[in-house]
């Protein structure tokens, strides 16, 4: 378990930052640029001295102010991947990663080499490949020096869009082959959402929510913090059904079933779903003579409180031992002539045209 408890000044800027992060799997710190994501980070890998507070991985405390325990950087055994790659131009990719070391007991240099998909670059140059390809071997060097614990520092955000699509599979690919855990900063919930178990938001130094990626998006109040245009509900799903006929498959929640288009995965996979807000119709009964497919009944657990034209509903559409959250965003004269308020029984549409496949992830990630 990585537990965090800091405070620390930067300039005018305070940090005081709390949360608790497990042991295993992907921790997304989330937030605005400048909201102090770096920093925690920093403080983490002994880059940084915060004020006060306590650090500790795996019950080993790291950072103690009132103790008088500050580890250097190079006791801590963490693995930190920067938005840049720093890399030495000098040496051949092999080289960069036999600097790194030689790996430990769990992943050696030929587990690294194929997890991230590096042999065919062994003997080429750091100045002959792409941002992705430079990223990539960023992450074996700092996979290979053995660490307990992985840091990401928006190791996409100097990438362009193709260069992301390339290594959000392989950095999938090492959260689910590795047994350490990783924290990973971003601004981007698209990545959040693929990538992370538990989410932590940050917002002006502090701390603002921490729990897993589905409850907290599905919070109405967090949406300043989680992206109120991007907003939508995370969904897990268990892949039940596939209907060749039609070319369908069929992924089950509780209290419901999502048909999508022909997922060639195993019965069984559990996949994650997003769903955006905006491609939400609501119905006050169940609707015929239309093309979209998935309906599913529910109630309007909560509504937003601003006045403007829009407004964002909260719905369950799942069971009473399992409620399953979903957002639908409507105009506020659409509210008003539905009659819908807190209660209320509803009909809500997904669209399925802006399905996309899923990536090759845990579970893997649709989105809707």
């Amino acid at each position: 378990m990585i537990s965090v408890d800091i405070e620390q000044r930067l300039g005018d800027f305070t940090l005081a930052a709390k949360f608790v992060a497990p042991a295993t799997g992907v921790t997304a710190l989330f937030g605005r640029s400048g909201a102090g994501k770096t920093s925690i980070v920093n403080a983490l890998a002994g880059l940084t001295r915060p004020l006060r507070g306590r650090i500790s991985v795996d019950d080993e405390v790291l950072f103690d102010s009132e103790r008088g325990i500050d580890r250097p950087p190079n006791q801590r055994r963490l693995g930190y991947i920067f938005q840049e790659h720093r890399l030495f131009p000098h040496y051949s990719v092999k080289g960069n990663l036999r600097y790194g070391g030689s790996g430990g007991p769990a992943l050696g240099f030929d587990e690294v080499v194929d997890l991230l998909g590096l042999e065919a670059l062994l003997a080429r140059r750091v100045g002959d490949l792409s941002g992705g390809e430079k990223q990539r071997v960023s992450i074996g060097r700092a996979l290979l020096a053995n660490p307990r614990l992985l840091l990401m520092d928006e190791p996409l955000a100097s990438l362009d869009a193709a260069r992301k699509a390339e290594i959000l599979p392989f950095i999938a690919r090492l959260r689910d082959a590795l047994k350490i855990p990783i924290i990973y900063v971003s601004h981007a919930m698209e990545e959040v959402v693929q990538l992370a178990d538990t989410l932590v938001l940050i917002s002006d130094g502090k701390v603002a929510a921490a729990g897993s990626v589905e409850e907290l998006t599905s919070r109405i109040d967090l949406r300043p913090l989680t992206g109120r245009y991007e907003a939508g509900s995370v969904i897990r799903t268990v892949l039940r059904g596939q209907d060749k006929s039609f070319g369908l498959s069929e992924l089950a929640f509780p209290g419901g079933r999502l048909r999508v288009s022909h997922l060639d995965l195993p019965l069984g996979t559990v996949l994650r779903l997003r769903i955006h807000a905006r491609d939400v119709v609501l119905a006050l009964a169940p609707p015929t003579g239309l093309s979209i497919r998935n309906s599913f009944a529910g109630i309007v657990a909560e509504i937003s409180p601003e006045d403007g034209p829009l407004v964002d509903l909260r719905l369950d559409i799942g069971t009473p031992a399992e409620p399953v959250m979903l957002w639908a965003r409507i105009t506020r004269r659409a509210l008003a002539d539905l009659k819908l308020s807190l209660g209320s029984p509803v009909h809500a549409l997904v669209k399925t045209v802006s399905l996309e496949r899923p990536s090759p992830v845990r579970g893997g990630t649709l989105e809707l």
